[in-house]
């Protein structure tokens, strides 16, 4: 079956301002809800209230919405017991693989990176290594010609004029990677030797492979408490979340840090990942979700290998956490979107999996409507019943620690879990919270936040890209 070369645009544009009048709609009404209950409980005596207070399952709406929220947490309980990784291939069934290494302002970092690429157990004469310096404005390059001069025969070095972003970075490494794989690497990441021989070998074992994501833990944990906090949220992203999602083919996102694709696949979509524009503006972030997108619309599967292990290094204080997830949460609404535009389609016509992904889609869209605006009705409840509500915050983290701690003793065999998702489930209600509803909100911007001012092309003009020879009509190999 001849599939989509993924040229036709996604209705994410149409969506979005659909979604925002929804959300106003919700928080309007369970504000009003809020407000109004409370007046009129003020007549009442204050054990009728509490109790009222932290008995809300009275209310059909808590009681269908806490319902939903076990059932699905018990599908992903499901699916997560149920994953297996691929296992590795022998050196002869290893593939030839492109590894792409995009920095900006990474400094001596990006050699560290460059030594764990080399350290790999994987036949050299099977890989090439591609540095791209996206207009650093330190001494990223010199240390890139660092690595070139200690590996002179493994490492190709690419120099943009000025900062255009990751994404055009990683462009230059598709165009002038010769692998049957990429993967990219974020230049604050280090691998481990047999990483990228897991992150394969998944391209071998099955073909309706088309994505990889690898399994990221933090680097740097011993900066800060944020960062231990975050090795704990990783965990539980990956080892739970993305292994369930692993065993239907239904990734949500490769990370940016660690992912692997199909070069012909990403050939044959790499004209309309580098044009993606989202509410008249030129898309600069998120283009790891937005290229695993791709994948899963042509009908491939995405899969996550545990054992593919990057370490990598995340802020240690608030602002950069907090410039990171706002990053992350607005490309997370466009991508939602995007995502929306294909799963009523049949797009996955020749294997299993598609219903799963669809039911998770909604899940998504319905928490970026309802999700965000209880955090409205929440606030109101807050001014009107502030310690009845602070008594269910509180027990509402307890709860939601729970989860994540088993996840990482269970993986790691480690009381770590134990001792911070706690910690960070508090930190999240009460620092962090805010982040997707603004992320919402201002879904339209495209800024990096953590770098300088980026140069964009303009957003109506196409960049154009040199068409690999035999990829404009490819035939599925999922199919």
């Amino acid at each position: 079956m001849k599939k989509n070369n993924g040229l036709s645009k996604f209705n994410s544009d149409i969506f979005y301002p659909w979604v925002l009048c929804i959300t106003l709609i919700i928080s309007l009404m369970l504000v009003w809800y809020h407000f109004n209950y409370n007046t009129d409980e003020l007549v009442k005596n204050y054990n009728e209230q509490v109790m009222g207070k932290l008995l809300p399952t009275k209310s059909i709406l808590a009681i269908g919405v806490t319902l939903w929220t076990i059932t699905l947490i018990g599908i992903r309980i499901w699916f997560a017991w149920h994953y297996k990784p691929y296992k590795p291939v022998c050196d002869k069934k290893l593939p030839s693989v492109t590894v792409i290494i995009p920095a900006y302002n990474e400094g001596a970092q990006v050699l560290h990176t460059v030594r764990s690429v080399v350290a790999s157990d994987y036949p050299p004469e099977k890989m090439q290594i591609i540095c791209v310096d996206d207009g650093s404005k330190d001494d990223t390059w010199e240390w890139m010609q660092k690595a070139k001069k200690e590996f002179p025969h493994r490492v190709k070095l690419i120099r943009q004029p000025f900062n255009s972003g990751k994404r055009l970075a990683l462009r230059e490494g598709f165009i002038n990677g010769k692998g049957s794989v990429f993967v990219t690497i974020d230049s604050d990441s280090e691998i481990l030797p047999d990483t990228l021989r897991h992150m394969v070998s998944p391209f071998v074992l099955d073909p309706r492979v088309g994505g990889v994501a690898g399994n990221v833990r933090v680097l740097n944990t011993a900066e800060s408490h944020i960062p231990k906090m975050l090795e704990v949220s990783f965990a539980y992203a990956f080892d739970f979340i993305r292994s369930g999602q692993s065993v239907y083919g239904g990734v949500f996102c490769t990370p940016g840090a660690l992912s692997a694709y199909r070069a012909d696949v990403v050939r044959a979509n790499l004209s309309t990942w580098i044009n993606q524009t989202f509410m008249g503006k030129r898309a600069t972030i998120g283009e790891d979700r937005a290229l695993t997108n791709l994948i899963l619309r042509m009908g491939y599967r995405v899969v996550y290998q545990r054992k593919a292990v990057v370490n990598t290094k995340i802020p240690s204080a608030y602002t950069g956490l907090r410039k990171m997830l706002l990053r992350w949460a607005r490309s997370n609404v466009r991508e939602n979107l995007v995502m929306f535009s294909f799963i009523t389609k049949r797009f996955r016509p020749y294997d299993s999996g598609s219903n799963w992904i669809r039911l998770f889609s909604a899940t998504q869209l319905f928490r970026l409507t309802f999700g965000e605006a209880c955090k409205f009705a929440v606030l109101a409840q807050m001014l009107m019943n502030p310690v009845p509500t602070l008594a269910l915050i509180s027990i509402g983290c307890l709860a939601s620690a729970i989860l994540p701690s088993i996840v990482y003793q269970r993986q790691y065999h480690s009381m770590f879990g134990w001792q911070w998702a706690l910690p960070f489930a508090f930190y999240w209600i009460f620092a962090l919270s805010w982040i997707p509803l603004w992320g919402l909100i201002t879904a339209s911007r495209t800024g990096w936040l953590t770098r300088e001012t980026v140069i964009t092309p303009d957003p109506k003009k196409t960049i154009s890209v040199p068409q690999a020879h035999g990829v404009s009509d490819l035939v599925s190999k999922a199919a």
